[in-house]
């Protein structure tokens, strides 16, 4: 509680000197704290008579340490046209800062309340149109940007699924090493992984899902993008389409996988039935480390809501897997794993 208070004064104090600043208007304004997700970095709102804010606060920065991820990627982003929160003061060493208040309206939330699978299309038309806008972020020219020092290669796509398999078999499921064959697991997911990490490369949100997305007046806005790095454009596109969240309606999912072939990843590959093998190896990649990121949270913080997707993503890797008509020992492992349970 008394961390809470502190941090409370903490806001104001910093949100009175943005007033001071003339930043934003003067004026009476009450503080409310808002959900975070999964990080360290913590929200409040800012609720003025006529407008609102949002302080995020974040780890405090030494001015040798440089700038956050989160600058450097915003900056890029917003010079590249792509629509993120306006920044309207910031505070490095402290950690601090000032946003427009984008509301409470994910993608998410809209989705949920489309009449019609036209209307839900209308919707991911847009998100995959704003992604088509963000993979054409160059990545060619300056290896010192640090969404260009990261990337996924076989090391980073490996270490997420040993993450699912320390979180969600052994860590949520309580399976012993002895009690299942990881080695045969691990054998199949780095042959897979190795075809998913050679390129071709583009600007990768790396989290580019439903709750990542907010709309104000009708507009997409990306957030939650400091993470960004070099990885195959599949794996944003089946972070939104193969989303665990929300399942996208059969005919819509295959018109926006084409529609994001023929309007951008046709001059990336040699044929579209390579793209759509990388996507399908791309997808089982990425569904596997969500079903570790929601046990994860769940094992963290107690949130039994993440447990409600594991279901879902699972039932949706065991299709893939079937779809891809590879790996037939990993999809039967790790069903008998899960059904066992």
């Amino acid at each position: 509680m008394k961390l809470e208070i502190s941090e409370r004064l903490l806001v104001e104090t910093l949100v009175d000197e943005s007033i001071k600043k003339e930043v934003i208007d003067s004026g009476d304004y009450k503080i409310q704290k808002l959900t975070g997700d999964a990080s360290t970095r913590r929200y409040y709102r800012i609720i003025f008579k006529d407008k609102a804010y949002v302080v995020c606060l974040d780890t405090p920065r030494n001015e040798s340490d440089g700038e956050p991820d989160f600058v450097i990627v915003h900056r890029t982003l917003e010079k590249d046209n792509v629509r993120v929160p306006k920044i309207l003061d910031c505070d490095i060493e402290r950690g601090y800062y000032l946003e427009e208040d984008l509301g409470d309206q994910t993608f998410l939330k809209q989705l949920s309340l489309c009449r019609s699978r036209a209307e839900e299309k209308l919707w991911y038309v847009k998100a995959v149109d704003l992604l088509i806008e963000m993979h054409k972020v160059d990545i060619s020219t300056d290896d010192q940007k640090v969404y260009c020092k990261r990337s996924f290669d076989q090391e980073k796509l490996m270490s997420e699924i040993q993450f699912t398999f320390t979180q969600f078999i052994e860590g949520l499921m309580n399976y012993k090493k002895e009690e299942y064959d990881q080695a045969s697991l691990m054998t199949d997911f780095t042959d897979l992984c190795q075809k998913i990490s050679s390129g071709p490369w583009v600007f990768t949100h790396r989290d580019y899902h439903s709750r990542n997305l907010m709309i104000k007046d009708e507009e997409l806005i990306v957030i939650d993008f400091q993470d960004a790095r070099k990885g195959l454009p599949q794996y944003d596109l089946c972070s939104l389409l193969e989303d665990c969240y929300y399942e996208t309606a059969a005919e819509n999912h295959d018109d926006l996988i084409k529609r994001y072939w023929n309007n951008f990843a046709k001059d990336l590959f040699h044929s579209e039935e390579e793209f759509m093998e990388q996507y399908r190896l791309m997808a089982v990649q990425r569904i596997f480390k969500a079903i570790g990121s929601f046990a994860y949270i769940y094992r963290l913080r107690g949130d039994i809501r993440y447990l409600r997707h594991i279901g879902r993503a699972f039932e949706r890797l065991k299709d893939i897997l079937f779809e891809l008509g590879q790996y037939p020992n990993l999809r039967q492992q790790l069903a008998s794993l899960y059904y066992a349970y």
